[in-house]
């Protein structure tokens, strides 16, 4: 956590499933300081939620004003701090109310930025629509947002709406794959193979029986002596490969924006460009920030 002596004019807040980060900002939306905390929202009850922000926040505030704080993400969650409603597609990335959450420190005044869901297929996202907002808000360009994480989102924006969206659940597949199922035998937990990741993304985008395949993956550490390294990149590349057979109606003909962590990004860009179509990438944090402070912007414009 970030101990440094500042005085924000309002408090953006990023609190995901596995951790909190939040900026202290100025008046002219410039980052002065930034602090985080490992307590994500899966860590804590409601009543825990007020304490872990101002373990972070509390030196940034004027005891002498109501410091606003505006925060995306889990937090709002059905399990979160409170929860905080659904805009429903088409809409624009940050369309609902925000919810205020129930903090009783009198310095602070708490808004959670609201979610997006999608009726038919069902879908749900909840801080991705803060990245989505702050890349139409700085960007003019790809109509095809790719957000790869945990939960992959894959999003078309029309007229700088959410028309509709669909989420993979490849990182966590992996990650259970890797880490509980037998393959977790015969996969590393470091060391990368680019040739494993490319001959992966290729069967995954060709062959809709994936389920025979993972398992092959343990039959050649077994037979071929296949080392950690390349198992474990022929998994993820399998698994993201997969994932693009069946977004195809997403980056088919078009160039796809990447939002996420770099290393990941990197690695959806190699499977696209595999894949025969093209990406950009674009920082997480970045866009993150600028949502924030469209959210911002578009609250003082309605006070």
């Amino acid at each position: 956590m970030t101990q440094l002596a500042t005085t924000a004019d309002w408090i953006a807040v990023d609190w995901g499933t596995s951790n909190m980060r939040a900026w202290a900002m100025g008046a002219d939306n410039t980052v002065l300081v930034h602090g985080e905390s490992p307590k994500g929202m899966g860590q804590l009850s409601p009543p825990e939620f007020e304490p872990a922000l101002l373990e972070v926040v509390e030196n940034w505030l004027d005891p002498e004003k109501v410091t606003p704080v505006i925060a995306c993400g889990m937090v709002g969650a059905r399990q979160g701090w409170v929860e905080a409603e659904y805009a429903t597609t088409p809409t624009a990335p940050i369309a609902a109310r925000p919810t205020r959450a129930p903090a009783t420190d009198r310095r602070i005044d708490v808004f959670i930025l609201p979610g997006v869901s999608q009726s038919s297929p069902p879908d749900v996202m909840r801080g991705e629509e803060t990245q989505i907002a702050g890349y139409i808000a700085a960007h003019h360009g790809s109509s095809i947002i790719c957000l790869p994480g945990t939960h992959s989102k894959w999003v078309e924006i029309a007229d700088g709406r959410i028309a509709r969206f669909r989420t993979a659940m490849t990182g966590e597949v992996f990650a259970l794959l890797a880490e509980k199922s037998v393959l977790r035998h015969s996969v590393s937990t470091g060391g990368w193979s680019d040739d494993g990741f490319a001959a992966g993304v290729t069967v995954g985008l060709g062959e809709p029986d994936i389920l025979t395949q993972l398992f092959s993956i343990r039959a050649a550490s077994l037979l071929d002596g296949a080392s950690a390294q390349m198992s474990r990149s022929r998994l993820s590349g399998l698994l993201i490969g997969a994932e693009l057979a069946g977004t195809r109606d997403y980056w088919r003909g078009t160039t796809v924006a990447l939002i996420g962590a770099s290393a990941l990004s990197t690695l959806y860009q190699t499977a696209l460009e595999l894949a025969g179509a093209s990406a950009r990438q674009f920082d997480a944090q970045d866009m993150t920030l600028a949502g924030l402070c469209a959210a911002r912007s578009a609250m003082e414009d309605t006070q």
